[in-house]
């Protein structure tokens, strides 16, 4: 089992930026890659962006070149730094676990509010 907590969320004005943070706990060594996710009012839960155990990162279209997501091992966290947000950003993002076996973890969610 791994249990996931985010933090970092907020309301801030478009354009600004925001840094959310994700730490896990329990059997980290059975992690194979971390998400983020992220759902607005009324939509799907949609992939954000992604970092395997090599440091290999993934990231959806609408995000590309404003998020990044980067993890630091020694602290067992996540982070995804957003930038030059947008009105479409505001969601709960929430942090994800796969693991080499069972069922993947979830955390409990974050808000971002980015108001114009």
């Amino acid at each position: 089992q791994v249990q996931l907590v985010e933090s970092g969320g907020g309301s801030v004005q478009a354009g600004g930026s925001l840094r959310l943070s994700c730490v896990a706990s329990g059997s980290i060594f059975s992690i194979i890659i971390m998400s983020w996710y992220r759902q607005a009012p009324g939509k799907q839960r949609e992939l954000v962006a992604a970092i395997n155990s090599g440091g290999r990162t993934n990231y959806a279209d609408s995000v590309k070149g404003r998020f990044t997501i980067s993890r630091d091992n020694a602290k067992n966290t996540m982070y995804l730094q957003m930038n030059s947000l947008k009105d479409e950003d505001t969601a709960v993002y929430y942090c994800n676990a796969l693991l080499n076996a069972g069922t993947p973890s979830w955390g409990q969610g974050t808000q971002v509010t980015v108001s114009s």
